[in-house]
Parts: structure tokens; sequence; C-alpha cells
């Protein structure tokens, strides 16, 4: 499968959408499930500080544009870093659960320093967050998609996106509950931050199935460099030895696959995914686009002064995105299943070129921010999920981690470099000229992704 497939599950059958979502709960593996509720946890911790730090460093600490884009670049510099060491690592030690773990504790230990009153200590813990996140999306991702079979890929993955937009969607809520009632304020929503994130990795600890030393093992995709040996039945295991079943994982062998080879996992190997066309051109997509994607908390920014929504409703501004999102992530996950994911991938983009245009035209009337928020959910239940789901297509299960961190760095790094330059564009010519350097720069690049991502000739 690849971003073009366009094939449908066999089995598939046209029922009422509560029929389809309470057998894509009851289809869904035990670690797809933990995972999401995991991510649910986590997400309401971070959404709590990121829902307030808008307000908290523009408002509060009189952050100017490009300071607060630099800082926002940082953060996503970090996080982009790290990623691929975090699924490198997963893929050496054979143990995705481990890292993953790793990641969610770094960030629930740094939380205290968010109640340091210095603007150096904020950053250090935004960035050691950051690191965080960066060591368990990979590995994270891997673990779901070695949950699921190839054919059920986009479905694993819109069910943890919409269990994770669930917490994202409480966060800002808790948090501007905790502004309105605690004596506090921001520091009072940073302690409850912490105690959350702590419950996120306990839930991790119990109730993630680990045991990820024995990877599960796909049919190698076509055209990717893996290295290694088999056994004179075909099968493998960590050392080249097998059971009785011959079976490693939860999938086992794709259907008509001869050999599955055991990957050498070094770096040289990790890289050496580059040289398959079909992840290549979904790594150097992902970061066309993201060069052209602003974030979410200049887009809040610019909704906040364009459609004159008050200061104190700020933080209320990433619930719009978030219950859109929780609404289409997993239809949009059956979508790409179904029609395929280079249709569903576009139009998400397609979305957000609709938001920039809006903000850019901002019409006197008051479903403005409502529309923006609606497209800015379609763009992450169109995308969030969805890219994922295509690069576990391509790259083989030993590797799984590695891929995913190659194209989540590139991304990453562009919407990084994104940040700095949108903060320095704001600031020098205002937002409205950023803003439309922006959209021209994501329509250029959308259509050159269409291109890049069509059907290939021969099997998929």
């Amino acid at each position: 499968m690849y971003l073009a497939d366009r094939t449908t599950p066999t089995g598939t059958t046209r029922s009422p959408s509560g029929g389809r979502v309470r057998g894509t709960l009851r289809a869904a593996s035990p670690t797809v499930l933990a995972l999401g509720t995991v991510s649910l946890i986590t997400d309401v911790s971070t959404e709590m500080v990121t829902a307030v730090l808008p307000l908290y460093l523009v408002f509060g600490l009189g952050l100017g544009p490009l300071g607060f884009g630099m800082l926002d670049g940082v953060q996503n510099g970090v996080s982009a870093l790290v990623q691929l060491a975090g699924g490198h690592l997963a893929d050496r030690v054979r143990d995705h659960k481990l890292v993953a773990g790793i990641g969610y504790g770094l960030s629930a230990l740094v939380k205290p320093l968010l109640l340091v009153p210095h603007l150096g200590a904020l950053g250090v813990s935004l960035a050691l967050d950051r690191t965080g996140k960066g060591l368990r999306t990979a590995p994270r991702d891997a673990l779901i998609s070695l949950s699921a079979p190839p054919e059920r890929q986009g479905r694993a993955f819109g069910l943890h996106r919409a269990m994770d937009t669930t917490g994202a969607l409480l966060g800002p809520l808790v948090a501007f509950l905790i502004l309105g009632m605690a004596a506090g304020g921001y520091d009072a929503v940073f302690t409850v931050s912490g105690c959350v994130a702590a419950l996120g990795v306990l839930v991790l600890l119990l109730f993630v199935p680990g045991g990820q030393r024995r990877a599960a093992r796909g049919a190698r995709p076509a055209g990717v460099p893996v290295r290694g040996r088999t056994d004179r039945a075909g099968r493998t295991g960590r050392t080249g030895r097998t059971g009785r079943t011959g079976r490693t994982g939860r999938t086992g062998p794709a259907k008509g696959s001869a050999a599955d080879a055991e990957a050498r996992v070094d770096l040289r190997a990790a890289f050496g995914l580059l040289r398959t066309p079909r992840l290549r051109a979904l790594a150097g997509c992902a970061v066309l686009l993201g060069l052209t994607t602003v974030s979410d908390a200049f887009l809040y920014i610019l909704l906040q002064r364009r459609a004159g929504v008050g200061e104190q409703l700020l933080p209320l501004l990433p619930l719009g995105t978030a219950a859109v999102f929780l609404l289409l992530a997993l239809p949009a996950g059956r979508l790409a299943d179904r029609i395929g994911r280079r249709t569903v991938f576009l139009a998400g983009h397609a979305g957000l070129l609709l938001a920039y245009a809006l903000l850019l035209w901002s019409p006197d009337t008051p479903a403005l921010p409502y529309l923006v928020l609606a497209l800015h959910g379609v763009f992450y239940a169109a995308t969030d999920g969805v890219l994922p789901a295509a690069v576990a297509a391509v790259v083989p299960a030993p590797l799984r981690a590695s891929g995913i961190a190659l194209v989540g760095t590139g991304q990453a790094l562009a919407r990084f470099c994104c940040s700095l330059a949108f903060g320095a564009a704001w600031a020098t010519w205002g937002d409205g000229p950023a803003l439309a350097v922006a959209a021209a720069g994501l329509a250029c690049c959308a259509a050159v992704a269409g291109v890049a991502l069509r059907p290939s000739e021969g099997p998929r």
C-alpha cells in the first residue's frame, strides 16, 4: 500500500456510522486502545499548557512576534532533532514501549520548571518537553502500525488520533476553568498539568503491552532496501531462530511473501530507506508542505486579531480545531483506507489553504472564527494519522520506527523553519503579507505534492 493506494479491505460492508465506529472499537487491538488512552491523558496535560502559553507570553510577558516565533520554532526544532534518535533507538533495542515510556516520562518530569518565573526556565522546560515528545512519537506510531493489518492502518491511526484529540479538546477547557477559579492562575494550570502527565506515564507502564523485542514482521514492501538473513523456512526472529509457528507478531507475514528478512538496524540501514522511491516522495512532500504550514499558535493569534475575538477567549480557540479533529479523525482514516491516502492527504491541505484565505479576506461575519477553526480541524483529521499510515505501509517492520521518524523529522524541521520565517516576516511586513506569502507557498507546494504522490505504475 502507498499514499495513493485505493485498495478496499475485503469484508467491508456499509452500515450506519454509529455501527462502523462500534465495529472499529471492537476490532481495535488492545495496544491501540491503551496507547490512545495514554495519548488522551498526556494531551490533556500538554494542551493545558499550550492553550495558555500564547496568552501568557504575548499578553502577559509582552513577547513580540519575532520572539514568539523563535520560541515556537525552537520547540518544533528540538522535537525534530530528537525524533530520529527516538525512532532509531526503538528499532535498535527492539523495545518500542521502553523508548516511548522514556519520552512520556521526560515530559512529565520537566513540568515543575514551568513554575519558575523566568523566561529561560520556561524555554528549557518547553525544549525538554519537546524532547520527550520527539522520543516517543515514532516508537508510539510504530507500535500502532505493528498492531494493525496493512489494510486497516488508516483506521488504527484514526482511532488513536481521535482519542488523542479528545485530550486536546479537554485540556484547554480544564486550563480555562482553572484560570477562572484558582487564585494562582498560571501556576495552578502548570501544577495540574504536571500531575496529569504523571498519570499518563502510569497508564503506559500498566496497560500498554510490552514484549516489543519480538517486533511484528510484515512483508517487505517492494523496493525497500533491507539486509539480513533467514532460516530454511524463510522465517526470522531476533537472533535468526523461530518458534514452532514461525510467527513473531500480531499480523504475521503478509499474503504472498516468500520470506521476511531481518533488517540490520543501524543508521546506515535507516537512512537507506530513503533510497525507496515511495518513501522518498513522502518525505519530500512532507518537508515541502511543512515549510508553508503556519504553527497553531500563530494561527490562533491571527484569528484572535482579525476576527476580533476577546483576549480572554484565546485559550478556547484550540477547542474548535480539536472538536472537528475528534469528529473526523476516524472517518478520515477509514476514507483513506478506502479511496486512497493521497486524496485525503491533499484534501486536508486544501482545507488549510482555505483557512488562510478566509483569514486574509477577514469578512465581517461572526461565522469567521467557526469556519477557520473547522477548516483547521479538517486539515489535521486528513493528515495527522494518514501520513504515518502511508509511511508504515512502505517500511519493513524492523525499521518501522526509523522510517516514521525520518519523515516526521523532516516535517518538523520544515515547520521549525516556517515558524522562524513567519515570525520574522510578521515583524518586518505585518501579519497580512506574511500570511499571504505562506498561502501562496502552500498552494505551490500542494500542487507539487499532487504530482509527486501520483499512483505508481505496476503493483502497489
